[in-house]
């Protein structure tokens, strides 16, 4: 048996939600219940979008470092850069993904950074890029559950 974890965990959510959380007392731990089932309930979200929401970031934070190549950055940042821009995600596991994700944001940080002390379009070009980068991070991440 090959257990669905979406399937598994939503179950769990309408069991404590629907069935266990209105028969217990005091209130307040029906609404830890209830708080617990909306955890799980991200958790499923996120169990079915990790690592594609990764992979893709990963893939956009590598276009942008390799356009960003010849702003005229720093020996050390420019190699780092050109380094990070040719990697890939050969292993899918969370773990990695959020590894190499963390290094890339890093990198990002540092581009930002520079690209903010340079000049010209080509600068402002890769700034916007970016922000426009940080927004469909925003969006990548955005739970469809709401604001829980």
């Amino acid at each position: 048996m090959k257990p669905d974890v979406p399937a598994v965990l939503s179950d769990l959510v309408a069991r404590i939600a629907g069935e266990i959380a209105p028969h217990v007392q005091p209130a307040y731990l029906a609404g830890s219940l209830g708080m617990a089932a909306a955890l799980i309930a991200m958790a499923t979200e996120e169990w079915d979008n990790a690592a594609q929401w990764r992979v893709e970031e990963n893939a956009a934070l590598r276009v942008l470092f390799a356009e960003a190549g010849g702003l005229g950055l720093t020996a050390d940042l420019g190699q780092r850069l050109a380094r990070l821009a040719a990697s890939r995600d050969a292993d899918v596991r969370v773990s990695t993904l959020d590894a190499a994700n963390d290094e890339l944001r890093g990198a990002l940080i540092e581009l930002h950074a520079a690209v903010e002390r340079l000049d010209g379009a080509e600068a402002r070009r890769i700034e916007g890029a970016i922000w426009a980068e940080l927004a469909a991070s925003t969006e990548r991440r955005r739970r469809a559950s709401g604001n829980i």
